[in-house]
């Protein structure tokens, strides 16, 4: 009797939990109840915000209303995000080397950080393209939960319509963000 009791058990116990994880997984856990399980806000096809200034880390600066007619690359990045480095010499050399001459505007908007640690940040990347400071993260949530992450990438056609959005370094992502740029570049508005 009692091996019979143990043995309804085990299968009860066993049932409940393979129905426990066929239940679907929380995502990441986002203030922005409008975000998308990558902590964007904003989609492929919206207009871009724009209702902000870009101070760049050589103290110039610049907005997407200024950028209007070009291409831009928003890349929201951070000195101690161990994936941007990865993919910072990849944006400097597929990207902004690439494309600079074509009407493509490729901007690193620095998370949190300050202006020496934004200019140091830049020096060691050893990058041309240029640093913006987002003290506070205001740019950066505009665009995405504030408490999701960095690395991303914001593509912004001629007319300020978003065209693509990256999360992380993918290499596929990432090449499918190249192609889009190119297809970009070719195509006048």
């Amino acid at each position: 009797m009692m091996k019979k009791t143990l043995f309804t058990l085990a299968m009860a116990c066993s049932f409940l939990l393979s129905v426990a994880q066929d239940k679907p997984q929380k995502g990441p856990q986002f203030e922005n109840p409008n975000s998308d399980s990558r902590g964007y806000l904003v989609k492929v096809g919206d207009t871009a915000p724009s209702d902000f200034q870009l101070v760049l880390h050589d103290g110039t600066k610049t907005s997407l209303a200024e950028l209007k007619g070009k291409i831009v690359i928003l890349q929201f990045t951070a000195s101690w995000c161990v994936v941007c480095r990865k993919e910072m010499p990849e944006l400097e050399k597929e990207v902004w080397q690439a494309y600079k001459d074509k009407g493509v505007v490729l901007i690193g908007v620095d998370r949190d950080e300050p202006l020496d640690v934004v200019q140091k940040f830049h020096k060691d990347m050893n990058i041309s393209y240029p640093l913006a400071l987002d003290p506070g993260a205001g740019i950066f949530q505009r665009f995405a939960d504030k408490k999701a992450g960095v690395t991303r990438n914001v593509v912004i056609d001629r007319d300020g319509k978003i065209q693509y959005l990256t999360r992380l370094y993918n290499q596929e992502e990432f090449e499918g963000m190249v192609k889009v740029i190119e297809q970009l570049s070719i195509t006048k508005s």
